[in-house]
């Protein structure tokens, strides 16, 4: 034994790594190693002989497993040294920058717009970007013959129920989620209607889809007082200065009366600046929800009255920064979006306004 442990410590101290620390863990205390095979030889021994050997086995056994185990670790050891001398990390060096996407500018102005009505009381409405005929277009006092329903304007298709081929669209406004909301929340409400809109149109400042945000407010007594306070107090808060409006006679089949608005602006070199100069510049449609269609919501308009209002969010963004062309909004290049895009610590709250 005295042998076998000399050997065996001898050449675990010599192991040069865990691979032939390893083998000689086999050879050792493996279950056909020299020190398993000496215990299976008692068995054949005296018991006297038994009580002296059993003890002294049982001992180099534990002393080759020691020994084993220490060696691994040393090992262990010398590895880490190695590794920490040839990967070092100098902390003093500056952190490589990460890289951070931006905000979009329709989302940014879709936010901004939403604080600024939610300080007066508007609560946003949502509802389906695929409507049907009636939500679209009957229930918003659109007759059959109006252009608006024409396949050159609008993206149709249609929806099969057993033998009936009902007619769809992609909505080509927000207005339906005013119907909606009038049929779920009654009278008196006052909401708005962010959301993509989709009419087959393509220039500079037409894309096939874009967004819109409409406000609705009905109650007894509402105005057209009202709907002029409203959006003067709007564009003033949103452009950052006070800004005057122009409202002109219009015709809308949603509406009665109707009115353009246009807001005071001048053009100086090629460039709007809003809130000043004595020029002028359309950006919304409005005026006094048509009967026909708050008798549409499920509201008795001999009762109750309202406004109704709608914008371009994409022309309001391009109007306050400055973007030249719409269909950049959609082309999804880096660069554009680098230049325009917003951080995400200066995106407005509902609780936390402008």
């Amino acid at each position: 034994m005295d042998d076998l442990r000399q050997k065996y410590l001898t050449a675990i101290g010599d192991a040069a790594d865990e691979t032939v620390l390893e083998d000689l863990r086999v050879a050792a205390v493996g279950k056909k190693g020299e020190v398993s095979l000496k215990m299976r030889e008692l068995g054949k021994m005296t018991p006297e002989e038994r009580q002296v050997a059993g003890p002294k086995l049982n001992a180099l056994k534990d002393e080759i497993n020691a020994a084993l185990a220490a060696k691994k670790e040393a090992l262990a050891d010398t590895a880490l040294d190695e590794r920490l001398k040839s990967e070092w990390l100098d902390v003093t060096l500056p952190g490589q920058p990460r890289r951070q996407g931006t905000i979009h500018p329709v989302s940014q102005v879709t936010e901004e717009v939403t604080a600024i009505l939610a300080d007066m009381g508007f609560s946003v409405a949502e509802g389906p970007q695929i409507e049907d005929d009636w939500f679209n277009f009957d229930a918003l006092n659109i007759p059959d013959h109006h252009p608006a329903r024409g396949e050159m304007d609008t993206f149709y298709m249609h929806r099969d129920e057993g033998d009936n081929r009902l007619p769809h669209v992609l909505r080509t406004h927000t207005s339906p989620v005013q119907i909606r909301a009038m049929q779920k929340h009654g009278a008196p409400i006052r909401v708005i209607a962010p959301g993509r809109v989709y009419r087959a149109d393509y220039d500079q400042t037409h894309t096939p889809m874009f967004h819109q945000v409409e406000g609705l407010a009905i109650d007894r007594d509402i105005s057209m007082a009202n709907l002029k306070w409203v959006l003067e107090e709007f564009f003033s808060v949103f452009f950052g200065t006070s800004v005057k409006t122009r409202f002109r006679a219009s015709h809308f089949p949603f509406t009665e009366p109707s009115a353009e608005v246009d807001i005071q602006c001048s053009w100086e070199g090629g460039t709007v600046k809003v809130g000043e100069g004595e020029g002028w510049l359309e950006v919304l449609g409005s005026g006094m929800v048509h009967p026909n269609v708050i008798r549409a919501g499920g509201i008795d308009p001999d009762d109750w009255q309202g406004f109704a209002f709608g914008m371009g969010i994409d022309r309001m963004a391009m109007l306050k920064y400055g973007i030249p062309d719409l269909r950049a909004f959609f082309d999804s290049d880096l660069r554009w979006l680098r230049h325009y895009g917003f951080s995400a610590l200066s995106v407005p709250t509902l609780h936390g306004g402008l």
